[in-house]
């Protein structure tokens, strides 16, 4: 019995830099497939025709393979008329040493008739929008991080012991130091009294201990440039924000929502689940599924009876960084209660890092299932399931394995 003809027209699209290779397959009643390919250029003049030659040949299902960035513009132009799916390269590679552009776009097409291609999830065009504007955010953030690391240690090089002194050496008072010291290297017998503000006027001694270095020519011009940096990366991100701010107002209920999450205090941390999971939770068909998704849950590698590492997938590289810093946020705090304990009692058994994991995944299934149900995020719903039922019965060999679990020693006393 052979496989089931899922799409009997479909067509698989290998995608190049320059051009993609299609390749339709037409399977009729009696099992017979037939294929048609074609090459067109990647320039929108040629994706177009790529376009009407799948709608000539009555070709609805496509499947591709994500390659870099460049599947973008063909999924961008075949969107509106065709049913896309699109495929991470893992599960669609052909066996190497009988590949061609031709065998590649064949072999996603014999795949996908037998619907034997798992999807990405993609979400609609605005959320994608709303995505890579938060990601590039994110890159902007690092940046600015950088720079700041760059201008501390050039400091300490110059043994400018500021951040020994004051709690942020981006500080308006501090900044003012730098500044002073910036316009006359040379100069470190300056009135700094005038200069700081508010508590810092009790540390004026080791202030001027503090700024007794040696600030180079070269050094001050190096400061000069990163400060600058520092400063216009600051004002590009703040213009990005405004056009994020923007774009995510139809989505200010689902936003509102995330921020009754444990932990969901900023704005943009919101923003930045929305854009990655989007707003409708129908495409995940359990809590479960979006967790995987995200790379929460352990990964299934058994042979032979006996399981090997169960460590998470590389997935969601933008999303779980995200959840995990919310998740060591929250532990740390004791106004929830059914988060924490959750976490303490992982700990023990599992350690920090996979309770962290554990806690992260929980933040996630409560989002999908706010967002699901719409409806904010309620604690006694937690602290009902941890209820346990006053008819449970375990043996007496159960006792004694959970006993040993909690580290007691089993004694046996003769009667």
């Amino acid at each position: 019995m052979g496989l089931k003809i899922v799409y009997p027209i479909c067509c698989g699209i290998d995608v190049h830099k320059t051009f993609v290779v299609a390749c339709i397959a037409s399977t009729n009643s009696k099992g017979v497939t037939t294929y048609k390919r074609h090459r067109f250029s990647t320039f929108t003049k040629g994706l177009i025709e790529l376009s009407q030659w799948l709608c000539e040949h009555d070709c609805k299902a496509v499947c591709m393979e994500s390659t870099g960035k460049y599947w973008i513009p063909v999924f961008n132009v075949l969107e509106h008329s065709c049913n896309i799916t699109l495929a991470h390269p893992k599960y669609v590679k052909a066996i190497r040493g009988k590949k061609t552009d031709k065998k590649d776009a064949q072999w996603i097409a014999d795949l996908f008739k037998h619907d034997l291609v798992a999807g990405s999830f993609m979400p609609p065009l605005p959320i994608r929008q709303l995505r890579d504007l938060m990601r590039y955010r994110f890159k902007l953030t690092n940046f600015a991080s950088s720079e700041k690391n760059r201008l501390q240690n050039s400091l300490t090089v110059s043994n400018i012991q500021l951040g020994n002194v004051v709690s942020d050496t981006f500080g308006k008072s501090s900044m003012n130091i730098i500044d002073k010291l910036l316009d006359d290297p040379l100069n470190t017998s300056f009135d700094i009294e005038s200069l700081i503000h508010g508590s810092l006027k009790k540390k004026l001694p080791e202030l001027e201990l503090a700024i007794q270095g040696l600030i180079t020519p070269e050094q001050a011009g190096k400061i000069k440039v990163i400060k600058e940096h520092y400063e216009d990366l600051e004002s590009r991100k703040a213009d990005l924000e405004a056009i994020i701010l923007s774009l995510a107002e139809s989505y200010s209920d689902e936003i509102n929502l995330i921020l009754t999450v444990p932990s969901f205090k900023n704005l943009f941390s919101a923003i930045a689940v929305v854009s990655e999971i989007g707003v409708n939770m129908d495409v995940f068909p359990t809590a479960k599924h979006l967790c995987s998704w995200a790379g929460l849950t352990p990964t299934n590698n058994e042979s032979a009876g006996k399981k090997k590492s169960v460590r998470i997938s590389r997935a969601g590289c933008y999303i779980k960084p995200l959840l995990v810093q919310c998740a060591t946020a929250v532990v740390k705090s004791e106004k929830h209660p059914e988060i924490r304990n959750r976490y303490l009692q992982l700990k023990k058994r599992r350690g920090h890092k996979r309770a962290i994991i554990a806690i992260a995944r929980m933040l996630l299934t409560a989002i999908y299932h706010i967002l699901k149900n719409k409806e904010p995020y309620n604690a006694e719903l937690y602290k009902k399931s941890d209820v346990l039922s006053v008819d449970r019965e375990i043996t007496v060999e159960q006792a004694i394995i959970i006993a040993k679990a909690q580290g007691y020693r089993i004694l046996q006393i003769a009667t």
